[in-house]
């Protein structure tokens, strides 16, 4: 056996005799073989209480930034909440009541007119259009209306869509009992398909003040063409509801 294998073997030998005579062999030792690198010389008791703090620092600024992380992402079900509890951003209202729905009473003495808008990215190859321009509905009263995506190229296209009704304040009023939002849509080369908006204006939006004058409000479409096997969330769950952001578009004539 060399002289330098000899002599690395009596240093390990050593050091299994004083690992063995260390009742806290494990954590405590490795803790000081860290102190004796960060100090070589013979470490102190305020060494030892400045590494322990430096460590608890380390430990500290990790759970903030875990904690941070953890914060942003409940955020974003947070923020659907609160858009569903108060219409902002021009989330609507799902109706889910439908024997309120059978006993409404329509409120004849008021008029609304809900204008449709469409619109799609130019990444998207759908043609997408309301069927109407309008639809004139008094408050407590379900109308349907409809738009039609057609997919003109020659390879099939999966699309999904999002909405937003302005004003902004109409929109708690405004109940979709079905509609074709949030879901996927594939169509077929040259196929075409006609998408339903079932949908009634809450008897409640003529007592509100602040939509007095109002009889006038908008609903706008966006198809985006969406990845195949994408997991959706259910539009009709409240937990799962998407916000729209705020949109000023004009209709499409």
């Amino acid at each position: 056996m060399s002289l330098s294998r000899l002599f690395s073997s009596q240093i390990y030998s050593n050091v299994l005799k004083i690992g063995a005579k260390n009742e806290y062999f494990g954590a405590q030792s490795i803790f000081q073989v860290r102190c004796m690198k960060t100090f070589p010389n013979k470490p102190n008791n305020n060494q030892y209480q400045k590494l322990r703090d430096t460590r608890n620092y380390t430990y500290y600024i990790m759970s903030l930034v875990i904690v941070a992380i953890g914060c942003t992402f409940a955020a974003i079900p947070a923020y659907r909440i609160f858009c569903e509890q108060t219409s902002f951003g021009g989330l609507t209202q799902v109706a889910k009541d439908f024997d309120k729905i059978a006993a409404m009473k329509k409120c004849e003495d008021r008029l609304i007119r809900v204008q449709f808008n469409s619109d799609v990215p130019s990444s998207m190859r759908w043609e997408f259009k309301p069927q109407q321009h309008e639809i004139f509905v008094h408050p407590g009263e379900t109308a349907l209306a409809f738009y039609t995506a057609r997919n003109p190229t020659d390879k099939p296209i999966i699309g999904i869509s999002s909405y937003n009704l302005t004003p902004f304040q109409a929109a708690y009023y405004f109940n979709k009992i079905q509609c074709f939002c949030f879901e996927e849509q594939i169509l077929n080369p040259g196929e075409q398909v006609d998408l339903p908006v079932f949908f009634y204006i809450d008897p409640d939006y003529v007592n509100d003040p602040a939509l007095e004058y109002l009889d006038s409000i908008l609903l706008s479409y966006t198809f985006f063409e969406a990845k195949s096997g994408l997991k959706l969330p259910d539009p009709f769950d409240p937990k799962n509801r998407p916000t729209i952001a705020q949109d000023n578009r004009v209709p499409t004539k």
